[in-house]
């Protein structure tokens, strides 16, 4: 039998929400928040659920012990491609452009915390007649 993947909660009438968009290597996070009581959603599952290690999970909620609004919002994101590293990247980067379009007094912190700036690096792609991007076959003189 076929599992149903769970949504994230539908947004109810009458809240403000705030959105947010975090890229990171390959991973796109689209983030929503809203005034509530810290409740944080990653595609339907709580952050625990989502990422089992405790690295990631710290990256996604940095942004708001940065500023001292953890209990303060609800957290809705839907996250794509990327790994562990990348998603969580992208959840930062989201959460924190969430937070500044809703309180713009919040954004010396969130750049000192270098929460603002986007990480370019990505995977260089692999060349024509190599093993991998840089390395080389192995050269033989006779």
């Amino acid at each position: 039998m076929a599992e149903q993947a769970t949504t994230p909660a539908a947004p109810a009438k009458g809240k403000t929400y705030f959105w947010g968009t975090g890229r990171r290597k390959t991973a796109v996070a689209r983030v929503r928040i809203c005034p509530g009581n810290g409740k944080f959603e990653i595609d339907g599952h709580e952050v625990k659920k989502h990422f089992f290690s405790e690295g990631p999970q710290k990256d996604c909620i940095a942004p708001l012990k940065a500023t001292n609004t953890l209990g303060k919002w609800d957290v809705f994101v839907n996250v794509n491609g990327g790994g562990q590293t990348g998603q969580s990247g992208a959840i930062l980067m989201g959460l924190s452009r969430a937070l500044l379009k809703a309180d713009p007094s919040l954004e010396q912190v969130l750049r000192d915390g270098k929460f603002m700036t986007r990480d370019a690096r990505k995977v260089e792609r692999k060349k024509p007649g190599q093993p991998g991007a840089r390395k080389r076959f192995q050269f033989s003189k006779r």
